[in-house]
């Protein structure tokens, strides 16, 4: 089994090892991406044990099948979105499941890829879909959507405190001709803010990317959705935990485990979210608004 990944999994120790990982257990990864904590789950879980690896992105998978080389029995890779974990569990005849794992962050590959238009530091057609075979993109928001969807969009999804002007000069300048590339809009967001990022170290266009990347892809929608449905797979004393990257994330996790604690369904083992260390963030800058947060089901 080859342990290299193009991607950097960030906080393994503390994600896997709450997980409480024993030989034979049936664990779920529900967004395996490249198969970064993959790897050490399956270590921990070898012989005897499965591992169910769900993720909308089909490219990723493919990476994934090539640095896992696991056979068959062992790990199991599904092309699906993670809100639908009720289906992918039950035509594989899983009933029970001893731990389960979500690290919703965009991985490095994704963002490497030009192609894929996640990045506003490199040039590549407007996309941002994770699941290629989905016919709505981050294109069609950009050109079609109304100034006050837009304006919507890039304030509660990206907490853009400029989001009015930015939608305004979007639709000033589609009219033109339609916005198809990262530098094209990228470079609109820079001349609508001016100087208005000038004592930020973020760049100008990071929360309006973010914004397009959750509306294109329904991730707040498809989270609320998946909470629930992956607790009822948990065995009692099974633990589910969490990585996020942004507070709208860490926000629905926080809620929901405390909504599973008030109804006894779990118990949150992290009165806090945890964080990265110092050489973590160093070696992967990635990493520096990861939130952990853990539950263990009743």
């Amino acid at each position: 089994m080859d342990r290299t990944s193009p991607h950097k999994p960030v906080m393994i120790d503390e994600a896997i090892g709450f997980l409480q990982l024993k030989k034979g257990f049936r664990v779920l990864d529900a967004t395996v991406g490249c198969g970064g904590h993959a790897g050490f789950m399956l270590q921990r879980i070898l012989p005897g044990g499965l591992l169910i690896g769900i993720d909308k992105d089909e490219k990723s998978l493919e990476v994934t099948k090539k640095y896992l080389d696991t056979p068959q029995k062992a790990l199991r890779l599904v092309h699906a979105n993670f809100k639908d974990i009720d289906k992918v569990l039950k035509n594989l005849g899983v009933e029970k499941i001893d731990a389960a794992l979500f690290d919703l962050g965009i991985s490095s590959y994704q963002i490497g890829d030009p192609s894929r238009g996640f990045s506003f530091e490199s040039d590549g057609h407007l996309d941002m879909r994770m699941d290629l075979s989905q016919n709505f993109s981050a294109y069609d928001i950009v050109n079609t959507a109304k100034r006050e969807d837009l304006e919507r969009i890039i304030r509660d999804f990206g907490q853009e405190r400029y989001s009015r002007r930015i939608a305004a000069f979007i639709v000033e300048r589609r009219k033109k001709a339609a916005i198809t590339s990262t530098r094209e809009l990228s470079d609109l967001i820079k001349k609508a803010l001016g100087r208005r990022y000038a004592s930020q170290r973020i760049h100008p266009a990071t929360r309006t990317f973010q914004a397009l990347r959750i509306a294109v892809n329904r991730e707040l929608d498809n989270l609320e959705e998946t909470l629930d449905k992956v607790l009822r797979f948990l065995a009692p004393g099974a633990r589910l935990s969490v990585i996020s990257f942004h507070s709208l994330e860490d926000r629905i996790v926080k809620i929901r485990f405390k909504e599973f604690k008030k109804a006894d369904r779990g118990r949150i083992l992290t009165k806090k979210p945890l964080r990265p260390d110092a050489e973590e963030m160093r070696e992967n800058p990635r990493s520096r608004s990861a939130k952990l947060r853990v539950l263990e089901k009743q």
